[in-house]
């Protein structure tokens, strides 16, 4: 069986522990600028992944409804008048640590 080693990016991400999301902000090239609790500004690009469950957002109305939900994850309800938490389905989401290992540092 063959081992594989943990990239050295992932690896030095959680040798200091997860990052937190402190305030995300949705911008007109479909891009985020997102604000980490270690003072990191980055920048995550969201044109390449407009298509299949995040097609909705090419919206540009429904894109900048973007929130952090419950989990600290970065979010969008497809239909605002439905309950996410009775309807899992109804919520797009982004996870924070591949946001962060995915982003580009702005500062």
């Amino acid at each position: 069986m063959k081992t594989v080693e943990m990239p050295k990016k992932v690896k030095e991400y959680f040798e200091t522990g997860p990052r937190t999301i402190e305030k995300v902000i949705p911008n007109e090239d479909y891009s985020l600028t997102i604000y980490f609790d270690n003072g990191e500004i980055r920048a995550y690009d969201m044109n390449d992944m407009l298509f299949g469950v995040f097609e909705v957002l090419k919206d540009r109305a429904k894109f900048k409804k973007v929130f952090l939900d419950e989990y600290g994850n970065i979010a969008w309800d497809i239909d605002e008048n439905i309950d996410s938490s009775i309807h899992w389905n109804n919520r797009i989401d982004l996870c924070v640590d591949s946001v962060y290992l995915e982003s580009k540092p702005l500062n």
